[in-house]
């Protein structure tokens, strides 16, 4: 693959990603963005409806994904990984892996029928290891690009994919590819990653089959969802009591967590209010030792949550443990009933778990991080909140500190304008050949 040179890097392709590039491209600039998965959406289109207008997620996202595909002055490079970044004099040099898809990209249609010939099952980690994929796959319904690629690792390489190729572009020979790409600037959209389940191990997470996380949940509850329905893990049989545990992986010394990952709250509400509309006969209670509603219009969700009969519980929970029917028990101090220990049993426990730094920049970018979070450092939080430690590296999203899908977006809008900005200040952006012939 050749090198690329253009105005700005964008690494990561989520939502602030995704927005970021488009803002800087419709201004006329050249962008690269990178992504690290065989498609761009982060985990924004793993989710069933956002808070707290319960949009549906996939039909926000998916037109951003395509916009970012064809827009004329984006190069979309799918499952690369950006090894490192230095500076050359007019602005970075990155060096990035285009990991082998074993399939030829620019021959590949989509039609999946390499997939439907695959005789290999594996569990998938889109739909959190609930539903099943093939060795070989487009990587979900509506991945950007419709690209298939192999998972080498589990391949028997038994060649039925091969056989049914009506393009033949499967390539088992394909190897990784290194390739520079030469920038003016950089935005940094590298998301964050969820609490581990099984961090606090008195919540049993790992071990009981029904103690799941909030990610599982927003895939049960997705149209495109592995089941269709709302269904326990052990037994597949549908909850009729179903718990939330708040602050399950934030605010935590014992996890190294000590931050309010912001979001938590706002999600569980979201998910119960989905969950009673799914199971209407359904109970469901919200264990919690703060409800923080931040932003516009959330203390209302939050009010009409209540108002729906949600349970909400002023506790601290203790412990997890489970019955002879693999039925979760929660061991809680309620915190308004003169903190009175009971035991509660639910079908289905869901822990709120926290967001962490989903990666660190320093050994590969060379910018600091803050010292107690783990997140990009902000030198001027107030001032430009965008802005690194670094002239021409700016931060958007949940790269810079746990936030909302909403406070993404318009941080992505500000950090496109903070490069712009940067940007003229440098140089005139690339521009199309045709352009210049028209000027």
């Amino acid at each position: 693959m050749s090198n690329l040179h253009v105005d700005t890097l964008v690494v990561g392709g989520g939502i602030a990603g995704m927005q970021a590039a488009l803002d800087l491209a419709d201004q006329g600039y050249q962008v690269a963005l990178v992504e690290k998965e065989a498609s761009i959406g982060g985990k924004m289109i793993a989710l069933s409806k956002v808070f707290p207008t319960l949009d549906c997620c996939s039909c926000i996202t998916t037109p951003k994904m395509s916009a970012v595909a064809h827009h004329e002055n984006i190069t979309l490079l799918t499952y690369c990984e950006v090894d490192s970044i230095h500076e050359n004099g007019g602005g970075f040099t990155a060096r990035v892996t285009k990991k082998p898809r074993y399939v030829d990209e620019g021959a590949c249609t989509g039609c999946r029928q390499c997939e439907y010939a695959c005789p290999i099952d594996l569990p998938s980690a889109f739909d959190m290891n609930l539903g099943a994929v093939r060795a070989i796959r487009v990587p979900f319904s509506t991945a950007v690009p419709q690209k298939a690629f192999l998972d080498i690792e589990n391949c028997i390489l038994c060649g039925k994919c091969e056989k049914v190729c009506p393009v033949d572009c499967i390539d088992f020979t394909q190897e990784a590819q290194l390739f520079e790409i030469e920038a003016k600037a950089i935005v940094l959209a590298t998301g964050f990653a969820l609490t581990p389940t099984d961090a606090k191990q008195e919540y049993g997470a790992g071990r009981l089959r029904n103690v799941v996380d909030a990610l599982t949940v927003e895939r049960l509850l997705a149209p495109t969802g592995p089941y269709g329905h709302v269904l326990r893990p052990s037994d597949g049989k549908e909850p009729e009591s179903i718990a939330y545990v708040q602050c399950a992986g934030s605010r935590d010394k014992t996890l190294g967590v000590e931050y309010c990952s912001r979001i938590c709250c706002m999600y569980a509400i979201k998910q119960a209010m989905l969950l009673s509309g799914a199971l209407p006969l359904a109970d469901i209670t919200i264990y919690y030792m703060d409800i923080r509603t931040f932003g516009k219009g959330y203390e209302q969700f939050y009010q009409n949550a209540r108002a729906m009969g949600i349970e909400f519980v002023k506790g601290k929970v203790a412990k997890i443990h489970q019955d002879e029917a693999q039925n979760p028990v929660v061991r809680v101090e309620l915190i308004d009933d003169g903190s009175r220990v009971v035991e509660r049993q639910h079908d289905l426990v869901v822990l709120s778990v926290g967001m962490l730094p989903g990666f660190d920049p320093q050994p590969v970018y060379r910018i600091g991080t803050a010292s107690e979070d783990g997140f990009v450092n902000i030198p001027e939080p107030n001032l430009a909140p965008c802005r690194t430690d670094r002239p021409g590296i700016f931060v958007t999203g949940a790269a810079a500190g746990p936030m909302d899908i909403v406070d993404s977006i318009v941080m992505a809008g500000a950090a496109a304008a903070e490069t712009a900005a940067y940007l003229h200040s440098q140089t005139a952006p690339v521009r199309h050949e045709r352009e210049l012939v028209h000027a």
